[in-house]
């Protein structure tokens, strides 16, 4: 338990940011979830769609600290080829 004022507020601070965080990280795994989706079906059309709305979502999620440039930019990556892959 937080015994000084510093400390109190501080887990004030980290509650706040945890639901921030939460709710960041909720919209970019479902909008993840909606290109998988997508490329299950084999609508390719859809899956580009659905990966133009996510790729932002994505990078959003790795400027604020969410996820790791690199994770970001290597998900991309792998549903973009996954996408390709389906015309095939």
């Amino acid at each position: 338990m937080a015994n000084t004022k510093s400390a109190k507020k501080a887990t004030r601070k980290i509650a706040r940011r945890t639901e921030v965080n939460k709710a960041r990280r909720s919209r970019m795994r479902s909008s993840l979830r909606s290109v998988e989706d997508a490329i299950t079906s084999g609508n390719k059309a859809a899956a580009q769609a659905a990966l133009v709305a996510a790729e932002p979502a994505l990078m959003r999620a790795a400027r604020t600290g969410i996820l790791h440039k690199r994770s970001a930019s290597r998900k991309v990556s792998r549903l973009t080829h996954r996408i390709a892959k389906l015309s095939q």
